[in-house]
């Protein structure tokens, strides 16, 4: 059996989402070190809200950060089997990078603070979108976003390529909206504007990479203990620089989910684990290949399931 773990970005956040981890003491740990890392109380706004700051981006990167490797840290507490290869979507890709021993927690809550931030301040409220597209390939969806930013001057691109048929675009408001129109002509079976506060993963969040790239110099990374899937080149890189490089460039180009896990396939993964609240990845998992064997932990309860039947799995 050939493990993969995968940690979720932003979007499966909700108040009290990491209360179901109370009785774990090492757990509360994490969570008290998380606080004293960023010097509030981001515990108390994931426990109480109110959700719409918890939704804010500067909150809810890093509290999805914390989430995730809430999951995995009960995970290792009970035994389960170690990934031998990991990833994480968007967000998720720093969750991984912890988890393998590159980062350390309170240095990649900082930075993910720091991202949200660059993000948030690279476009001005109201005039980046997104938008989620689904029933049509991605080469047709690539191509329409050119038509369409040629035509605007302004930018719209494919961003997230999340499974087959299923690819997010972002770039220009105005710019989204007529490319949702245009593959709307074009068959796709929806077009939803998605409620996000920049249009994340495109070039105009370049000056977001550039201001990552300028605080990384501060913070040091060790070689992967695991192997992770990068998701802006698809490829994994030992070289804590070449590591740092990939996170830059992952701020301002496309998350390509489908080949990230492709290439797990390819590796001999047959278990995908998605660690954290919600099924967004399992899900998406799940749709990109029928064969793999797909779980997702985020209480209790959903730990027990995958660990019985990783129990079971080892013994037939």
């Amino acid at each position: 059996m050939n493990i993969a773990f995968v940690f979720p970005g932003q979007g499966s956040q909700s108040v009290g989402m990491l209360d179901v981890w109370a009785q774990h003491p090492e757990i509360e740990s994490l969570i008290r070190d998380a606080d004293e890392a960023l010097g509030d109380e981001l515990s108390a706004l994931i426990h109480a809200g109110p959700a719409e700051s918890l939704a804010s981006t500067v909150n809810t990167q890093p509290a999805m950060l914390l989430a995730g490797l809430c999951a995995w840290k009960a995970w290792q507490r009970a035994s389960g089997p170690q990934a031998q290869i990991m990833a994480g979507h968007s967000l998720g890709e720093y969750a991984a990078l912890v988890a393998a021993g590159v980062l350390k927690l309170g240095d990649a809550l900082r930075l993910v603070r720091l991202r949200a931030q660059a993000m948030q301040e690279a476009v001005p409220m109201g005039t980046g979108s997104m938008a989620a597209i689904l029933g049509l390939d991605d080469q047709a969806v690539i191509d329409a976003c050119a038509e369409v930013s040629a035509a605007q001057s302004l930018v719209v691109e494919a961003v997230n390529f999340n499974a087959p048929s299923q690819v997010v675009i972002a770039g220009h408001k105005q710019a989204v909206e007529k490319a949702c129109e245009v593959l709307k002509a074009k068959g796709a079976k929806r077009a939803l504007v998605l409620p996000v506060s920049a249009p994340f993963h495109s070039s105009l969040l370049r000056p977001a990479g550039e201001r990552l790239s300028q605080a990384l110099t501060g913070y040091v990374f060790e070689p992967p203990q695991i192997p992770v899937i990068h998701n802006v080149d698809v490829s994994e890189h030992r070289d804590p620089e070449a590591i740092k490089h990939a996170l830059v460039a992952q701020a301002y180009h496309p998350v390509r989910w489908v080949e990230t896990i492709e290439l797990m396939r390819q590796r001999g993964v047959d278990t995908v684990i998605e660690m954290g609240p919600g099924k967004v990845l399992a899900g998406l998992v799940s749709r990109i290949d029928k064969h793999v064997r797909v779980m997702s932990v985020y209480d209790p309860s959903t730990l027990e399931q995958a660990l019985a039947t990783m129990g079971q799995a080892r013994a037939s």
